[in-house]
């Protein structure tokens, strides 16, 4: 691997000219604040990839299918492949450092309309994300308030749990890419502390414990379906779904000093180090398991508080429940960022109905504001059917994988297609390239054909995957508003036109 030094560092300082220069290359005028540095830019990823949240929230899920051989091993294999996928689209980030990210790479390296279906594919995805993030992070704050105060977690009632939340992370975007930052660098320590702190508890004060042949051997089935290889296989969604939202390193590109590199930089380092703290992870909560079946059937609704509170006793479950709520709610502001960049990027090349509201911009705080309400209110519909429906929530999590990870490879195989022609940033894969960047594509491919077949037997309306619908949805959505908007929607191929001179006054507000 091949990794030129960076440029420039050190958080508070001026940005680089080059750096601003380089967007104007890119065809942008400079709108957002570049404030932002490179341990930042990583705890934005690595806030948002959360194991706290996406291993704990689909814990149960993992359960039932494969059990514990399934959920370590592949956890330690989705990993591996992840890296791939993550030091691929590094390397094609650090040679277009913009808010677009996926969606321009794609356009730059293979057309407009790869640029268009790459973009649709990952707003999908950030939306669902934030829908995914903030409502597991209901599930576990009503699974708080019934262990501190005994109040019964509905339906109802955690729809209203997540309306604030998403409140809450709307109003803390608006404040600025800064405030931002700083949470998303506290997330990091309390990701790694609350996961140490968890683990060691859960190894010290249990006097029972699983053999290791359970927690890496036993296998256990609850789809309905026989085929025990087909099962482990949908059973990769847990580690495939936590291992997403990397991207958001280079959705803040223009908001990071030096971004060529620390983009780059943000997304391999945000994969590696969620790699080995999430297996730890899961091997505390695992070995710890007390009674498989009633971590199951809990009637908090989460296995992993059932887990704290059959080896730890209430109190400590709830101390620990309160540790992990607070990382979910890092984890859901840091998507929140990264989603609305994405709104700000796409209506700025005019692809979004509506256009001209969605990439208006803050003059005080330099803030897509209203990009930031569009995403958490798009999030909220998107959860509004579990309201009705106790699937709607896996549902909204499958959204986010088949919307987020095939738009992963796109950039990647534009650039593996595109041979030298490619030319790279100053963060480079070398001769390593081409072999990890047609494992990452090979690999995404696999695993979108795998999360949209169906994970439980038999099919019906409420066990039903909705990914292969969503997925089929927003395609139709996007060739559609594609004749719709086709005329307007463009990446500049240099920043100096009158017209993009015009719209870019017209954004600040």
């Amino acid at each position: 691997m091949s990794i030129s030094p960076p440029k420039w560092s050190g958080p508070g300082q001026a940005p680089p000219k080059d750096e601003e220069e380089r967007l104007r290359e890119l065809g942008y005028q400079p709108v957002l604040a570049r404030r932002m540095g490179g341990f930042g830019n990583f705890a934005i990823s690595f806030s948002v990839i959360s194991i706290l949240s996406g291993c704990m929230t689909l814990y149960g899920f993992g359960l039932g299918t494969g059990g514990p051989a399934v959920m370590l091993w592949g956890w330690a294999g989705v990993g591996l492949f992840v890296l791939c996928v993550g030091m691929a689209l590094a390397e094609v980030t650090s040679a277009y450092p913009t808010s677009g990210a996926l969606y321009y790479m794609a356009d730059r390296l293979g057309g407009r309309k790869w640029g268009w279906y790459t973009g649709w594919l990952n707003l999908l995805g950030l939306l669902g994300a934030i829908a995914g993030i903030d409502y597991g992070c209901a599930l576990f704050t009503g699974a708080f308030l019934n262990l501190q105060w005994g109040i019964e977690p509905t339906p109802g009632s955690t729809m209203i749990i997540f309306i604030c939340i998403l409140l809450l992370h709307a109003t803390l975007n608006l404040f600025g890419v800064r405030l931002v930052s700083l949470l998303n660098s506290v997330s990091v320590w309390w990701h790694l502390g609350g996961v140490a702190l968890i683990v060691g508890a859960l190894v010290i004060v249990p006097s029972d414990h699983q053999s290791p042949g359970f927690v890496f051997g036993e296998f256990v089935n609850g789809t309905g379906w026989d085929n025990p290889i087909y099962v482990a296989a949908i059973g990769l969604l847990l580690a495939q779904y936590t291992f997403s939202g990397y991207d958001a390193s280079a959705h803040l590109s223009e908001e990071t000093s030096n971004a060529s590199v620390a983009a780059a930089k943000g997304i391999v380092r945000s994969i590696w180090v969620s790699w080995i703290a999430g297996f730890a992870l899961l091997a505390g909560l695992t070995f710890a398991i007390q009674d498989y079946a009633g971590t199951q059937d809990t009637a908090t609704g989460v296995p992993p508080a059932q887990i704290f509170i059959d080896a730890l006793g209430t109190g400590a479950a709830t101390a620990l429940l309160l540790v992990v709520i607070v990382a979910q709610l890092f984890c859901g502001n840091a998507e929140v960022a990264a989603a609305s960049r994405m709104v700000f990027a796409f209506s700025r090349d005019n692809a979004l109905p509506g256009s001209a509201l969605w990439r208006k911009v803050s003059s005080r705080t330099q803030t897509p504001v209203p990009a930031v309400w569009l995403s958490v209110s798009f999030a909220c519909l998107l959860a509004v059917p579990s309201l009705y429906s106790a699937t709607a929530y896996a549902a909204v999590t499958a959204i986010n994988v088949i919307g987020i990870t095939p738009a992963y490879a796109i950039p990647v195989y534009l650039r593996l297609r595109a041979g030298n022609r490619f030319e790279p940033g100053p963060w480079s894969l070398g001769r390593w390239s081409k072999p990890i960047g047609w494992i990452a594509v090979v690999w995404v491919a696999c695993v979108t054909v795998l999360f949209c077949l169906p994970q439980s037997n038999p099919v019906t309306v409420d066990s039903m995957n909705y990914a292969s619908i969503a997925l089929a949805a927003v395609l139709i959505l996007a060739t559609v508003w594609w004749f719709v908007a086709r005329r307007s929607y463009s990446t500049p191929s240099a920043y100096g036109n009158a017209r993009e001179q015009a719209e870019i006054a017209e954004n600040i507000v």
